[in-house]
């Protein structure tokens, strides 16, 4: 028989990771694995994908432009039920920067630039996303995917 996740009642999931390469890949690899605990649909849903896409580059960004040396970087996953928004899954990504408070979206990229569109793809992807300060210096952006109702099998 399947449960539901309770009503309010989120599931989380934080790791913290080197601010490398590697550890922006080990983030997206936990980020499956999360996912795949949770039994978000695996299989039909854009969501799933858009997350993966989404942690991938807040990943990125953290190590690039979030970078402190000798600092990580944390990954946060939540899954929450509620009767307004049905099934939200909030990805936060905290780095040490606090200076660099509010990213900027690009406003036009050539077709040759080799970087860039990381927030330009989680601004389409997300349902909402923004940024506040972490304390005592550094910065959290968050995002924010609505699933679409059958996005999840409760275990």
């Amino acid at each position: 028989m399947k449960s539901e996740t309770p009503l309010d009642n989120p599931r989380s999931h934080t790791s913290v990771l080197t601010a490398t390469p590697k550890g922006a890949a080990i983030g997206r690899r936990i980020a499956r694995r999360q996912l795949a605990a949770w039994r978000v649909n695996l299989t039909a849903t854009e969501a799933y994908y858009a997350a993966l896409l989404v942690v991938g580059e807040l990943a990125a960004n953290a190590i690039t432009h979030g970078r402190v040396p000798g600092r990580g970087f944390e990954l946060h996953l939540c899954l929450t039920t509620t009767v307004r928004r049905g099934t939200t899954l909030r990805i936060e990504v905290s780095d040490c920067r606090g200076d660099r408070l509010l990213p900027v979206l690009p406003v036009r990229l050539t077709p040759n630039s080799q970087s860039g569109r990381g927030l330009t793809l989680v601004d389409a992807l997300a349902d909402r996303w923004g940024t506040i300060p972490r304390h005592p210096n550094g910065k959290t952006v968050w995002v924010e995917l609505d699933l679409p109702a059958g996005g999840t099998d409760a275990a």
